[in-house]
């Protein structure tokens, strides 16, 4: 590949960096090209929940290097990594449509990705979803990860009388 052409590619990928739409932070775990001529790579990120930091999500999605627009494609995996506790899930919103913890730019059309976290108070569980929006419309594609709050300070016991 001739200078010109390799000073091009530098160029672009430092603009869509600047822009949000690659992964060139810091919370990038993982890079795996999906080909030469595709110009497509599975970036896995990770981030720590802002209310609840004893729970660590790694999130793999699309990205379309030199593209206006990445896939909506993506897949979310969350971990408990450290301690929870009662005053993490008070701090919570525990409405049925719970709260956005990560977004990430996947256009410059206004298109993102977002996970959403929601309480699932009866199971004792975190839920995390993974999707996409655009200005417009949504997509179907999603993903889902749980996080079991059993034998953590912040589970409480279905039981009268039992103590934490």
């Amino acid at each position: 590949m001739n200078r010109r052409i390799q000073n091009g590619f530098k160029v672009a990928t430092l603009a869509l960096c600047l822009l949000g739409l690659t992964g060139c932070g810091q919370d990038e775990k993982g890079d795996v090209s999906l080909g030469i001529l595709t110009l497509k790579d599975i970036k896995v990120n990770a981030f720590v929940d802002p209310k609840v930091p004893g729970v660590t999500c790694h999130v793999a999605s699309i990205e379309a290097n030199l593209s206006f627009a990445d896939p909506s494609d993506s897949s979310v995996s969350c971990r408990q990594t450290g301690e929870i506790t009662p005053e993490m899930i008070n701090s919570i919103d525990k409405s049925k449509s719970g709260e956005v913890v990560f977004e990430k730019s996947k256009s410059i059309f206004f298109k993102t990705m977002k996970i959403r976290r929601i309480y699932d108070a009866e199971n004792q569980t975190l839920l995390y979803v993974s999707y996409a929006t655009k200005e417009l419309n949504g997509s179907f594609k999603h993903s889902l990860s749980t996080v079991p709050l059993y034998r953590t300070r912040a589970y409480i016991p279905s039981k009268i009388g039992q103590t934490l």
